[in-house]
C-alpha cells in the first residue's frame, strides 16, 4: 500500500474514525484503524462490535493494498503534522509516514485479525443533515449517562409516515423532538433505541456536511438490531439498545397547565448561572414567578443567599417552583428561539418549557419537561 493524500483530509477522516474506538479494548486490534486504498480511494474505518465508522478520501494511490494501525495514535499524529501533503506507504510491519521533513514509523498490526464491518442495513429515508444534527442535539442532552440503566442512556427514534420523533429522559427531564422527513415507505411505522452518545457525535459530524442524511435500519432480536447513517462520504452504524421495555414517556406531558411564563432565554440562562454560584450540586433555583415579573434565588451553605429579578410575562396564580440549575439551563440553551414558554401545572408537577416567538405563540416541534425539586421554605 503506498498513497498521497492532502494533510487536513487525513487528519479529518482518522480524527473522526478514531474518536469512536474503545478506550479498552477487548482485544487490541480494535484499537486501530483500517487504512485500505483500492483505486485511487482510501477507506479509513473502525469498528468495535457495537459501533462501526467509515470515511472515504480521494487520494493518489500508487499501490493498492491495506494497514492497520493505533488509531489514536494515527489520529494525534496526523493533527500535528504541517500542512502539507502526507506520503504513507506499508513497509513490511510498519507504516511508514512522511509530510515535509517529518518522518514517523509506527507499528501496524495483523490486518486478517480485524473483523469485517457490518453492512449497512436496509434504507429507511432521508432527512436534511443540519436540521436532524440540531433535532438530535436538543433530544440527546436529556439521555441518561448511568450504565447501569442501559435503557434510558438511549435516544428513542420514532418512524412514523412523514414525522420522525425522538425522545429521550434521564427519570428527571424529558425532551422530545418532532420533524418532517422523507421515508422510503409513507406507511413506515418502527420504533429504535440508538445509544445517544452515537447518535449524537454522528449527527454533530454529518450537519455541516450538509445535503441529505440516509437512515437506514434493521429490525433484529431484542437488542440485535442496527441502525445506519450515511452522509457523503461517511457512514455509521451502530447497534440498538433493547428498547422493548421503554416506559410510554410521552403520557408524562401534561394534558393541560394553569399557568404559563413567557421569558426571554438569554437573560435567564445568565441569571441562573449567576444566582446558582451560591448553590450546591443538588441544591435547587427557585423561581418565583407573579404579575410583576420573576425572581429568582438560590440559597447555599453558611447562609450564603442570591436573588436577582428579571422581566416575564406570567399568567395565573402566583407560584414558586424549584429546578435543578443545571437542568434548567441546558433545556434553555437547546431550545433555538429567543424567547421560552414555561407551563406550569403546580409547584410539584413537572414543568415544559418550549421555544416561542416575539408574540409568545409557540414554536412547535420541540417540549422540554423538567421535573421540580420540593423546597420547604
Amino acid at each position: 500500500m503506498k498513497f498521497r493524500v492532502e494533510r487536513d483530509a487525513l487528519a479529518e477522516a482518522v480524527a473522526w474514525t478514531a474518536k469512536s474506538l474503545p478506550n479498552r479494548p477487548s482485544v487490541p486490534v480494535l484499537a486501530g484503524v483500517m487504512l485500505r486504498v483500492t483505486d485511487g480511494s482510501l477507506q479509513v474505518s473502525g469498528f468495535d462490535y457495537e459501533v462501526s465508522s467509515q470515511v472515504t478520501v480521494e487520494v493518489q494511490g500508487d499501490a493498492d493494498g491495506a494497514a492497520l494501525v493505533s488509531g489514536r495514535l494515527l489520529a494525534e499524529i496526523t493533527k500535528a503534522l504541517p500542512a502539507k501533503p502526507v506520503d504513507i506507504a506499508a513497509v513490511g510491519a510498519h507504516l511508514e509516514l512522511v509530510c515535509g521533513s517529518a518522518r514517523f514509523t509506527l507499528p501496524t498490526m495483523p490486518v486478517e485479525d480485524y473483523p469485517t464491518l457490518p453492512e449497512m442495513p436496509e434504507s429507511a429515508g432521508t432527512v436534511d443533515a443540519a436540521a436532524f444534527a440540531a433535532a438530535v442535539a436538543q433530544v440527546a442532552i436529556a439521555a441518561s449517562r448511568d450504565e447501569t440503566l442501559p435503557m434510558m442512556t438511549g435516544v428513542r427514534v420514532e418512524l412514523s409516515g412523514g414525522t420522525l420523533a425522538m425522545l429521550a429522559t434521564d427519570r428527571y427531564r424529558l425532551a422530545l423532538r418532532e420533524m418532517e422527513w422523507n421515508p422510503d415507505d409513507p406507511e413506515i411505522s418502527i420504533n429504535a433505541l440508538v445509544p445517544a452518545r452515537t447518535l449524537n457525535d454522528t449527527a454533530k459530524t454529518l450537519g455541516p456536511l450538509g445535503g441529505q442524511v440516509t437512515l437506514a435500519l434493521s429490525q433484529g432480536a431484542a437488542g440485535e438490531g442496527m441502525i445506519g447513517f450515511s452522509g457523503g462520504t461517511r457512514r455509521t452504524t451502530s447497534r440498538l439498545l433493547d428498547g422493548a421495555n421503554y416506559p410510554p414517556v410521552r403520557s408524562l406531558f401534561p394534558a393541560s397547565h394553569n399557568a404559563d411564563a413567557r421569558v426571554a432565554v438569554s437573560t435567564l440562562i445568565e441569571v441562573v448561572k449567576r444566582v446558582a454560584l451560591v448553590a450546591e450540586r443538588t441544591t435547587p433555583v427557585l423561581l418565583s414567578f407573579s404579575a410583576d415579573g420573576l425572581v429568582v434565588e438560590a440559597g447555599g451553605t453558611e447562609e450564603a443567599r442570591a436573588s436577582e429579578a428579571m422581566e416575564a410575562t406570567f399568567t395565573g396564580e402566583p407560584l414558586t417552583i424549584g429546578f435543578n440549575p443545571q437542568y434548567l439551563i441546558d433545556g434553555l440553551a437547546n431550545l433555538g428561539a429567543q424567547f421560552a414558554v414555561l407551563q406550569f401545572v403546580d409547584a410539584f408537577k413537572p414543568a415544559v418549557i418550549s421555544p416561542a416567538g416575539e408574540d409568545g405563540e409557540l414554536i412547535g416541534g420541540y417540549r422540554y419537561l423538567i421535573m421540580p425539586i420540593r423546597v420547604s421554605r
